[in-house]
């Protein structure tokens, strides 16, 4: 995740601060959520911020023995470790969710239209919208999956995107996930243990509940499903096991849906039918690493696909839809699709194959963001203002001698958000991945809120919990009056 802008911890709120009084004045050329400029609350975060600021420090104990007491936990490469969840929640007025959930909801109807495009007329490419190289060089292009529609007609049934706010104030999405979105189950996790510290708030000062993303999640799962599942398909939840990343995850989502969690030995084909204990399963819900036709996971479950027994969430190929250089074209697939203006707009991205563009980035390398094109996690980004100059030269060099393996983005200043670090409130940068679900014929819905990951070290612009980031609750207010 990248943006820039480094936040001072002069003017944190101590241990006696009230969330009216004295309060850090966010960094220059930096958005706050919940700060206005003269270092007073913003309306809408008062009440939440009069809540912790007068004892921050044990608020974040008490939330991390909670987080310890339930195992919530995410694997990284240094085994299981506990999710740090910060006691503050991040707060969103009415009005301004309003126009966030219709923007996420044409931009993932968009995607879903470009993925079944590809696989099928590819007018998109016939008409000059994306040009063919982007496709087929895309790492999760998958041509196969033109055999393995979903028979329900939807590719991506559940999207969770990453939205950032910049230093004027806009919400912008700087990348799509559309193969194998998580964090929804960490979601639930941060609401149930925030909202107990809160029991003192107006009914207008409460956010509207998430929990019936769940209802949202089922409903997408089940109308995956062949016609000939009847009204109560079986849908198992295939995962890696518990050396995936988000098993945690797994297997909260399996126990509150009341569906199977299996993994690969679990499952058996039998002619052209998928089978669990004896029954035929109807919908696989992948959470895998493993996401194409040519994978195990392809090897398992395409004959049943193929065959139209078995529906797919999210289908195979739709990782086509959140490659990193397909983004730097989405907002023309919206007017193309939608045959509207974007009512979300992305991070600028350039697309290094083009001549001009890959001398306009190799000119102005120091000020952007380089990312290898097939990276994820923050992995070989480079932020190159805060980069030293001997790596942005090595960046520079690197895109010059094989464009087609990066892409560049405009730097954006990630907004920040008070966050308990010790005993105080700090400003400290976040982001946005709210989820978007979508079942038969594109009706897509939006959970009102998301995962708010926010990077705990001072300064620090990726907020992946395998690097000091942790997760805020998002409130989502009921009423238009904040």
């Amino acid at each position: 995740m990248a943006g820039n802008g480094d936040c001072g911890e002069a003017g944190a709120v101590t241990s006696g601060d009230a969330a009216g009084e004295r309060l850090y004045v966010p960094a220059s050329g930096t958005f706050d959520e919940a700060i206005s400029g003269d270092g007073t609350a913003r309306p809408h975060a008062r009440a939440s911020l009069a809540q912790v600021a007068a004892t921050p420090g044990a608020a974040a104990r008490d939330m991390a023995t909670q987080c310890r007491d339930r195992g919530v936990v995410f694997n990284s490469y240094r085994g299981s470790e506990e999710l740090l969840i910060d006691p503050l929640p991040r707060v969103i007025p009415a009005a301004e969710f309003a126009l966030l959930e219709a923007g996420l909801i044409q931009r993932v109807e968009a995607l879903d239209a470009f993925v079944d495009d590809v696989y099928g007329a590819r007018t998109v490419i016939a008409e000059g919208v994306v040009p063919e190289r982007v496709v087929s060089s895309a790492d999760h292009y998958d041509p196969d999956a033109a055999r393995h529609r979903p028979p329900g007609g939807t590719w991506i049934g559940v999207a969770g995107l990453d939205v950032v706010r910049g230093a004027d104030g806009e919400l912008v999405v700087l990348e799509d996930n559309v193969r194998t979105p998580s964090g929804f189950a960490y979601a639930l996790a941060a609401r149930e243990l925030v909202e107990e510290q809160f029991p003192r708030l107006d009914d207008a000062e409460l956010p509207r509940p998430i929990d019936h993303g769940l209802e949202l999640l089922a409903d997408t799962l089940a109308q995956a499903a062949p016609e000939s599942a009847g009204d109560d398909p079986y849908i198992a939840l295939l995962s890696d096991g518990p050396d995936n990343s988000a098993w945690w995850e797994h297997s909260l989502l399996s126990e509150r849906l009341g569906i199977a969690l299996v993994v690969a030995d679990d499952l058996e084909l039998a002619g052209d039918e998928l089978r669990h204990d004896g029954s035929r399963v109807d919908v696989v819900y992948r959470r895998t690493d493993a996401c194409s036709t040519d994978s195990w996971v392809g090897e398992l479950l395409g004959v049943a696909v193929r065959a139209g027994t078995l529906g797919l969430v999210n289908g195979f190929g739709t990782g086509i839809g959140d490659d990193k250089l397909v983004h730097a074209y989405v907002e023309d697939l919206i007017r193309f699709f939608c045959g509207a203006e974007p009512l979300l707009s992305s991070v600028k991205t350039f697309d290094l194959m083009r001549p001009e563009q890959l001398e306009e980035v190799v000119d102005r390398c120091a000020e952007l963001v380089i990312k290898p094109r097939g990276g994820a996690g923050g992995v070989g980004v480079v932020i190159c203002p805060h980069a030293d100059p001997g790596d942005v030269e090595v960046a520079r060099q690197a895109i010059r001698e094989e464009p087609s393996a990066f892409i560049a983005q405009e730097l954006v200043m990630l907004s920040t958000h008070p966050t308990v670090v010790g005993d105080r409130l700090v400003p400290r940068h976040v982001d946005l991945r709210p989820f978007v679900y979508m079942g038969r014929d594109r009706d897509a819905q939006v959970v009102p809120g998301g995962l708010t990951r926010v990077a705990f070290d001072e300064g620090a612009l990726v907020v992946n919990s395998s690097q000091n980031g942790g997760v805020k609750d998002t409130w989502v207010l009921a009423t238009t009056g904040h």
